[in-house]
Order: C-alpha cells, then structure tokens, then sequence
C-alpha cells in the first residue's frame, strides 16, 4: 500500500503549528519566577555578580529572581541540575570557566556535558585572582612564599574552592618550581574561611572574595594573578613581576540555559542580562572586584567557549595535574 506524500503546504502549517506554543512562550516570557543557579557558596564572585543581575532582571521584568547556591563538586552538582530543568528558560545556570571550560580536564568523567546539554545565553564579565596569605605569615613577598616552599618540600598547602583557583594555584607550584600540597574547598569563601584561620598557607581566589578581606586587614595580598595590576590594588605586583616569571591567569562568568530552551527565549535571557550588566548593582560589583562586564551572542559564547576549553586544556596538562 502506498501513501501520498505530504503538501508543502501541509508540512508549512504543521511547523507552523509546532513553532506556534514556543513563540507564544517566548513572547510571554517570563511569566512566573527565574531562578539562577549559582554552582559556588554565597559570597563567591558568581553569588554576587548573580545577585546584582537578579535584582536587574527583576527591575526589568517585575518577576522575582530566586538565586539558589549550589556549591560542591567544582560546580558539578549545580551544573547537573540545570542540565536536567525543562527548557523553558526559567533555570538559568550563572557560571564560570570553572564548569565550562576547566572541569572537563579535570575530572574524568563530569555528571553533566559543557556543550550538549547547555544552551549559552551571554558572557556577563571578565576578572583576575590575587595571592593572598595571613597578616601574620613570614612572607614579605611573592618569592619569600616561594623559598619557604623550596626548603621544605610538601610543607605547605594551598586551598582552592573552585578550578579556576585550583589551576591557578597549581600554575604557581609548576612555574615557581614548588611542591606544594592542595586542599580542596567546596567554595573559595570557605577556603578563606580556614586560611584566616590558619589551616592552610595561602590561596590564590578571585578578586572579589579576596579584596574586601584585603582592605580589611584579615588577608594579606602577595601578588595579582593577571598580566596587569588591578586597580583595585594599584600596589600590588603581579605574580609575574614578583618573580614568576610568564604566571598570567583570568576568569570569566557566563549564562548558559538547558539544552533545548527555545532560541527566543533565549534570545530574551540574552536581552535582559546584557542589560543587567549595565545596571547600578552590576557596576557596583564590577568596580569592587576589579572585574570588567563582557557581553556576547549565544553564538560568540559557544565560540569562546570551545577556544577557552582549549587553552585550560594545555594549561592544566602543563601544570601537571591528573584528573580526577
């Protein structure tokens, strides 16, 4: 038995009829609460630039921003969940290179796929990390923290409550020459928490974890993990400077939707956010870390990304670390 072949009018009005209930969503979008979800503790750099973009989103929309902190797993139990929620916008994952370029080299096998089962919405900001110790350490400097590494081996510890930290800190020991012991954090907030108090030697964190503690008096900053110093610590050396020599480490943050979310809604999220980076509270945050707000197409951001996922590749490998 053969059976006629569909119209192209037919096979027109029955995409049409498909396309209909996603422009429909997308065109009352959003129509109840979004929540971000944030894959570090409440105080991180991400918790802080996704509280000031909720606030903004909130202004724009009159929709509450519920921003749920899952912290764990260098990002992965957060991850997981938004790869999981339906794809209709309303679970957005605010991140880092942590979760979309790092982790992959780190683990071997992650709970959730970077690229499949996320749709990039927009890059939010860009940022740098600082070298921080005690108020009290031995260490005048960048190379006195070096020396006491070198004269005894395996004697010191570093903490890192994300992958950017952690390669930024194993960056150190591989550059520096340095065999230094890792303690892993869920979050760079509890790092800080434990090298105030004394249970590890030093950290390199994120600028805006690191400098209120910084300016007030509880840490002591080293060196800036970028090629440039921070305004925000104008006499601050770069690790660089300082002595090791070609140390040069950033990070970024970045909206990324479950796979599948409908390319209007998308393209709402992407609309909202850019515009939240403008805000006062965005502002607010990007001056007081020293971080700098970066905005994308989904379509750059899945190039950016690949190119980043790249470098932390051959990065990682030449510091040396084993994943997981």
């Amino acid at each position: 038995m053969t059976f006629p072949l569909p119209s192209r009018r037919a096979l027109l009005a029955a995409g049409l009829a498909l396309a209909l209930p996603a422009l429909a969503a997308a065109e009352d979008f959003p129509s109840k609460p979004i929540t971000f979800v944030v894959p570090f503790a409440a105080g991180s750099a991400t918790d802080q630039i996704a509280r000031a973009l909720g606030q903004s989103v909130t202004d724009q929309t009159k929709q509450p921003v519920v921003v749920d902190n899952k912290g764990g797993a260098s990002g992965q139990i957060a991850s997981s969940q938004v790869a999981r929620a339906p794809a209709d916008g309303y679970t957005v994952l605010i991140t880092t290179n942590t979760t979309h370029a790092a982790n992959e080299h780190l683990y071997k096998k992650l709970s959730y796929d970077p690229v499949k089962d996320f749709a990039p919405i927009t890059g939010l900001g860009k940022g740098g990390q600082v070298l921080v110790v005690r108020p009290d350490a031995p260490y005048k400097n960048v190379m006195d923290l070096v020396a006491a590494a070198k004269k005894s081996p395996g004697k010191l510890s570093f903490g890192s409550g994300s992958s950017s930290s952690r390669t930024a800190g194993e960056m150190f020991k591989q550059l520096s020459g340095t065999d230094i012991l890792h303690v892993p954090y869920k979050s760079n907030p509890n790092a800080i928490t434990d090298l105030m108090g004394g249970q590890i030697d030093f950290m390199i964190t994120d600028t805006s974890t690191g400098v209120p503690q910084i300016k007030g008096g509880k840490l002591k900053a080293l060196g800036v993990s970028t090629a440039e110093r921070n305004p925000l610590l104008p006499d601050v050396p770069t690790i660089a400077e300082a002595g090791v020599k070609g140390y040069d480490m950033g990070y970024w943050f970045a909206a990324y939707a479950p796979a599948g979310t409908p390319p209007a809604v998308v393209a709402k999220l992407n609309a909202l956010l850019a515009a939240g980076t403008r805000s006062e509270a965005a502002r607010r945050f990007f001056e007081g870390s020293g971080s700098v707000p970066w905005t994308t197409s989904p379509e750059e951001l899945a190039k950016f990304q690949a190119a980043e996922t790249a470098k932390w590749g051959r990065v990682i490998k030449a510091a040396g670390i084993e994943p997981e």
